[in-house]
């Protein structure tokens, strides 16, 4: 199964580097007094705009909401819902990339099947270049799988 390929920040073009810069500026915003987890994500939608989310936690966990679920669920609120690009920023000791949970990879893959998706560090050295159909390879049936026969 590929999962994509890590590259050097600095052989990104200006509009990803662009998009990986504002999910860390986001992430600092982020209100994790609990886990002291911070994520920031930001999506590029398809008029070129970016949409920026961070995690917000809540004492009874399970009702925290994830970056990425921010950012997108802050687009559609600006009535956007196609996407080009994720870019999602997280430090987590034990791994050298952070991934989207299954929720997120669930909302994400609603509004895009094979979306490019980056994640990184707040260091931004090494970026895994991926994508949403790489990260959740077999997504239920949703509502814009309209075909018939």
């Amino acid at each position: 199964m590929n999962i994509g390929k890590v590259v050097d920040f600095s052989t990104l073009d200006a509009d990803t580097q662009e998009l990986i810069k504002e999910s860390a500026a986001v992430r600092e915003k982020s209100y994790s007094p609990y886990s002291k987890f911070k994520v920031g994500a930001a999506i590029r939608c398809a008029d070129g705009s970016i949409s920026r989310g961070c995690n917000v936690e809540n004492a009874a966990f399970p009702a925290s909401v994830c970056a990425e679920t921010t950012a997108i669920v802050r687009a559609v609120s600006d009535g956007k819902k196609k996407f080009t690009a994720l870019a999602v920023v997280a430090d987590e000791e034990k791994a050298t990339f952070t991934t989207p949970c299954g929720k997120c990879r669930q909302v994400i893959s609603e509004f895009s099947d094979n979306m490019p998706v980056y994640l990184t560090k707040s260091d931004m050295k090494l970026v895994l270049e991926t994508r949403t159909n790489e990260l959740f390879p077999l997504p239920p049936f949703h509502a814009s799988d309209t075909e018939t026969s």
